[in-house]
């Protein structure tokens, strides 16, 4: 009830402090895994990504992705005529052949 914050708790209020910094400096294009390297290697805080994912998670942080477009994709039409009109039953042996 009138708990003082955890250790764990002031840690992640400073490193999501940190992690908007980050996001900022990027103007808000970095998602978690970039964000992570700039801890890490810029910052040189060792941290997880999956701390740095929750974090930004719940801090309402995200990256830009841009997804490929796809380009219109048609099926092929048919090569050929149906000459058998969907019709597989032959009147007589050897009137009536498939293939693929």
């Amino acid at each position: 009830m009138g708990r003082p914050p955890s250790p764990r708790t002031i840690a992640d209020e400073a490193l999501t402090a940190t992690i908007r910094q980050v996001h900022r400096d990027s103007r808000g294009t970095y998602g978690a895994p970039r964000v992570l390297a700039e801890l890490r290697l810029g910052l040189g805080i060792h941290v997880g990504k999956k701390r740095v994912a929750r974090l930004m998670r719940l801090d309402g942080l995200t990256g830009v992705s841009h997804r490929r477009k796809r380009r219109g994709w048609k099926p092929d039409t048919a090569t050929h005529e149906d000459l058998v009109k969907r019709q597989f039953r032959a009147d007589a042996p050897n009137r009536l052949w498939f293939c693929d």
